[in-house]
């Protein structure tokens, strides 16, 4: 995995920055005082930081090999290549829909009540027509 902070091997453990093997294996990570708390798939773990990383995680290193087993993942260290591999589980695949069968049985549609609208009574004149109220134009002399 390239990152510019590279991991390193002291006492015989395997110390890699958060970012970015955490920060791509994790599902949630977030530090909490002075310790870093790592969740993937249900499963919890916490690791003490050193003061003044916790702005800085790309700069922050852990031991990944406890972190990475107590997430659930395998983790072994080659040391003739200095190779740190990380066995991730598959994970379960994703089924795309059917296509649209018109034959295949489906559900019948239900009847909805709605009521018509009532229709807007038409006006009725009765009575004698009353006189126009809009002036006639006054036709001009000849």
């Amino acid at each position: 995995m390239a990152a510019y902070h590279h991991a390193y091997v002291s006492g015989g453990r395997v110390f890699a920055p958060v970012d970015p093997l955490l920060m791509r294996l994790a599902d949630r990570l977030w530090i909490d005082g002075g310790t870093l708390i790592v969740e993937r798939d249900g499963r919890r773990t916490r690791v003490g930081l050193a003061r003044g990383v916790a702005t800085a995680l790309n700069a922050a290193y852990v031991p990944v090999g406890p972190v990475l087993r107590a997430l659930g993942l395998a983790v072994r260290y080659d040391a003739a290549t200095h190779r740190l591999l990380v066995n991730v589980p598959v994970a379960a695949v994703v089924a795309s829909p059917t296509p649209f069968n018109a034959m295949a049985p489906s559900a019948l549609p239900k009847a909805v009540f709605t009521p018509a609208p009532p229709l807007t009574p038409r006006p009725v004149w009765t009575g004698s027509p009353l006189p126009r109220r809009t002036a006639l134009p006054f036709p001009p002399p000849d």
